[in-house]
């Protein structure tokens, strides 16, 4: 058995590691999909005692709490495009909050000695720390989908792995996968059937957590098993700092060959923009609660209402905070799932459309919460027949998508919460067409509502111009084109109006000059003409990245405005 020294308490120092570096503490409750962001001071090395300091205005902070436990991750971020994410979860947490003014607490924790948690059905479960790494993978369905992912702790029951969130799309709790595998820098594997036990947003953006039983382990795999935990009981000891007989590297952890496969596995690109617009951490924020409501939906048995509405707020609050800097922030959602980035780009044209006609409209709230809810239906469809929502889609699967209100609606009626007849409108007609060509019921210009007719313009627009499924997306202008000469679909004042407020180069495009630059457009005049973008190519240069921001005054050294182009075309994305 492994022994502690007399050097203080071992994970109060693996804490301190990780809050040396760059990072973010979020803390997280089975009761909500809201996290919290916190930051931690007074850490005493000795006791293990330290402060949570929490900025906090609602007065429910108990909800984050279980009896006098608080739980909570640190993620710090890779320090290069070759590492990943650093995150670990402390659970259990023993705490107390203190309400130190109006909108701030302070929580003073304690976290014990114990480096190796015991779980519920006996097993000790290792925390991978310290870079500690495994790859896993998932197999979703036999044969068809394979989820890769990095363990972060591991027990003889089972593991937690950490996916992307958007690989967490076809996964729910109490699935059974046909096979997990766990594969250590050495070589050295482990395999066996599993049943997913619990699954949450991990960290602060872009992850999730899935916590994972083995089950129907043959025999000659549990001997392997065994190994597996006990060598990582021993690397985790060596990493932490403990003193004892049996404590040193464990040989699993040691790649086999300098650049091997397991450390070159990147399961989580960095999603941080370090140059981006301030709006862009909000915009970004809204996409990652929007996907823990799914999660919610998914897996729990009640609605997210309050989150539902806290993205909606916000959405509403930046359009009438900085309608054009919000438009902007709205192409940093290129990394996002295709559903969460329609969803919010739909929402947010259709909170911006609906303010400027009026920015009292007492249907603004409900209409842009059915807008965000709209698109959720189609990964709830997600299945074996259905193992994506990426891949170029057979007739089957898109007949199989079209149910995808239904679906919502049945999933939302069955977690017992009711959509407002407002919100209920955009949900079921936003497919809809005027000639009753539309889905799911095939209503008519007369059965549909001004807002839901302005959705469908919107919705069609912001299709024709992404790429969805291996077609590439037309221009501004061509996709106006389309939808104006399909005016018995789409409702021709709406259409013009929409034309007459975005323009050609709209606010977040990808413009392309004479000279051979690259720019986004950041900001455009009253005739939709660019006055500001952002520099971040020049063709003649393929390889070399621009940060530049120009205003009209500049554009003779980039030359003429030739047009809107496709930034896949460029290998081009915000992070360059």
């Amino acid at each position: 058995m492994l022994t502690k020294g007399s050097s203080g308490n071992h994970l109060a120092g693996v804490l301190r590691s990780l809050v040396s570096k760059e990072h973010t503490v979020t803390i997280f409750s089975k009761k909500t999909t809201r996290p919290l962001q916190a930051d931690i001071t007074n850490l005493d090395l000795e006791t293990g005692a330290f402060d949570l300091i929490v900025n906090y205005e609602k007065p429910e902070i108990d909800s984050y709490f279980y009896q006098g436990n608080l739980s909570f991750d640190i993620e710090v971020p890779p320090a290069s495009d070759e590492e990943a994410s650093e995150i670990y979860n402390f659970e259990k947490i023993k705490a107390k909050p203190l309400k130190k003014e109006s909108g701030v607490y302070e929580i003073k924790c304690q976290i014990t000695d114990e480096l190796f948690a015991r779980e519920s059905r006996g097993a000790v479960r290792i925390p991978f720390i310290l870079g500690m790494r495994a790859q896993a993978n998932l197999e979703v369905y036999t044969n068809e989908l394979l989820i890769k992912g990095r363990v972060r702790n591991l027990s003889t029951g089972g593991c937690m792995v950490d996916i992307a969130l958007e690989d967490s799309l076809p996964l729910y709790v109490t699935q059974r996968l046909p096979s997990v595998t766990i594969e250590f820098p050495n070589g050295e594997y482990f395999h066996s059937p599993g049943g997913i036990r619990h699954m949450r947003p991990f960290g602060n953006e872009g992850h999730a957590a899935v916590g994972i039983e083995f089950v129907d382990v043959e025999h000659d795999m549990e001997h392997a098993l065994y190994r597996l935990v006990s060598e990582s009981e021993r690397e985790s000891a060596y990493r932490a700092g403990i003193e004892g007989r049996g404590v040193s590297q464990s040989p699993v952890f040691i790649p086999r060959k300098k650049e091997s496969d397991i450390l070159k596995h990147d399961a989580h690109k960095s999603t941080e923009f370090p140059h981006a617009p301030p709006m862009v951490k909000g915009v970004r924020s809204v996409a990652r609660q929007l996907q823990a409501v799914l999660i919610f939906v998914k897996n729990w048995n009640a609605f997210p209402e309050e989150t539902l509405y806290d993205c909606t707020d916000s959405l509403i609050h930046l359009v009438k905070q900085d309608r054009k800097a919000l438009l902007y922030a709205l192409s940093y959602l290129q990394d996002q799932p295709e559903w969460v980035r329609h969803a919010l780009q739909v929402s947010a044209y259709l909170a911006d459309m609906m303010v400027l006609r009026d920015p009292h409209s007492p249907q603004l709230r409900e209409a842009v919460a059915g807008a965000l809810l709209h698109t959720m239906g189609k990964p709830l469809l997600m299945s074996e027949q259905l193992p994506s929502l990426k891949t170029n889609m057979t007739p089957q699967q898109k007949e199989i998508l079209r149910r995808h209100v239904e679906q919502l609606l049945e999933k939302t009626d069955a977690l017992g919460w009711q959509p407002s007849p407002e919100c209920r409108d955009i949900i079921e007609n936003a497919n809809e067409l005027l000639d009753g060509s539309g889905y799911p019921a095939g209503k008519t210009a007369r059965e549909l509502s001004e807002t839901a007719k302005t959705v469908s313009v919107i919705k069609a627009i912001n299709k024709y111009t992404h790429e969805r499924n291996g077609v590439s997306p037309r221009t501004p202008l061509d996709a106006y084109r389309w939808v104006h000469e399909h005016e018995h679909l789409y409702d021709r004042t709406i259409i013009i109006d929409y034309i007459q407020q975005y323009g050609l180069y709209p606010i977040g495009s990808l413009a392309k000059f004479s000279r051979g630059f690259l720019a986004w457009i950041m900001d455009i005049d009253n005739k939709g003409m660019p006055t500001q973008v952002h520099v971040v190519k020049n063709l003649s240069f393929i390889d070399a990245s621009i940060d530049t921001v120009l205003t009209s005054a500049d554009f003779s050294q980039i030359g003429r405005l030739e047009g809107v182009v496709n930034p896949n075309d460029y290998n081009v994305n915000h992070k360059a």
